[in-house]
């Protein structure tokens, strides 16, 4: 491991560490958006193990993010985010047996999406927690 990469193990290590629940989710979108996007330039050098490699990690994040959901206080929007969970990982092992950037752009769409409106919901969840805390 290069001096690069030990010091981005570390930096990630202390995010986490540091993390808030709300922040941990966020890490977890970009860290599956982060591997896509590298999937797709490997699936365009036609480094197609590096490629699976990395749609696997992005499908292991999603199921990460799906294992977060609170179905008893998140009802039917944790429902529906299951649902597209599952879509998601789907169309993922679809798009890398078939070599289709297409369907890693969906759920990159997607994933964006879900984020944007989890980044929104930020400063209500900091405030909630100092409430609390």
């Amino acid at each position: 491991m290069n001096g690069l990469q030990a010091y981005q193990r570390v930096n990630t290590q202390t995010s986490i560490t540091d993390a808030d629940p709300h922040k941990l989710i966020q890490l977890l979108y970009n860290g599956a958006i982060e591997r896509i996007n590298m999937a797709k330039a490997r699936m365009q050098a036609k480094d197609y193990a590096g490629k699976a490699q990395l749609l696997n990690k992005a499908i292991e994040i999603i199921g990460g993010l799906r294992s977060f959901l609170d179905f008893e206080r998140g009802g039917d929007l944790a429902a529906r985010l299951e649902g597209l969970y599952d879509y998601m990982e789907r169309t993922l092992l679809e798009g890398s047996a078939k070599n289709d950037v297409a369907k890693l752009d969906e759920v990159l769409e997607l994933l964006r999406s879900i984020k944007e409106g989890w980044d929104g919901i930020r400063e209500e969840v900091v405030s909630q927690q100092q409430a609390v805390g």
